[in-house]
């Protein structure tokens, strides 16, 4: 080997094993991340307008919050309904998550939709009804009939701007996410979700919960 030749693979090893440092230091490496991202289980429950809220409620009806829930502004209510499917197969007692949105929806696991006979259930983001399943909802002052409103929720990962620029993603990314412990699962096409109301969570529902043997506290972390 010639000494210019000799020369030439030092200088490049030194500036292999420089960036390989850099890239290992600036804060957590992309490949060493630590769990860091909440796990949080969403089980079944109903997003309503005004108009459903007093349709079903009664005019004007206040929900009572029982306790917050993650994201900012967010509630678990006292007030449930009951979903009843075009199969006139019932699940009593689903809560109500308030406040109040400008879309009505019901969101199921499989399982639920199993139980309702509901044979499609299309996985979706919160809000994104058009074209989903129909469903009918009874309170105690009346009941509403929905055409399209009931869908799985899509798994997604909530955040903050701060948040995406720390974890290296954009709003709307589909990304691989990995739980911690014995029983780590890695769930494919997670989808990111940025805003400044947000804050960090991973959202999973209970059939995905129960796969993956999650409870308790738990945390995962995001597979680049």
């Amino acid at each position: 080997m010639s000494e210019n030749g000799l020369i030439n693979n030092q200088i490049l090893s030194e500036i292999i094993s420089e960036v390989v440092c850099k890239y290992m230091v600036e804060g957590e490496s992309v490949l060493e991340q630590e769990y860091s991202i909440p796990v949080e289980v969403s089980r079944r429950h109903v997003h309503l307008t005004r108009a459903a809220l007093d349709t079903l409620y009664g005019q004007n009806y206040q929900l009572t919050k029982v306790r917050d829930i993650s994201q900012p502004g967010e509630f678990a209510s006292e007030e449930k309904v009951i979903v009843i499917s075009p199969k006139m197969k019932i699940i009593e007692g689903v809560r109500i998550v308030g406040p109040l949105r400008d879309y009505t929806q019901v969101e199921l696991a499989l399982t639920d939709a199993f139980l309702l006979g509901l044979s499609a259930l299309p996985t979706r983001l919160s809000g994104d009804v058009t074209g989903s399943q129909p469903i009918t909802l009874v309170g105690p002052k009346g009941s509403l009939t929905l055409t399209e409103g009931a869908i799985r929720a899509a798994r997604h990962l909530h955040m903050t701007p701060q948040d995406a620029e720390k974890y290296k993603v954009k709003n709307g990314d589909r990304v691989k996410v990995e739980t911690e412990g014995e029983n780590g699962t890695i769930f494919k096409d997670v989808i990111v979700r940025v805003s400044d109301k947000s804050k960090l969570a991973f959202h999973i529902d209970t059939d995905e919960a129960n796969a993956a043997n999650i409870k308790g506290s738990v945390f995962s972390k995001i597979l680049y």
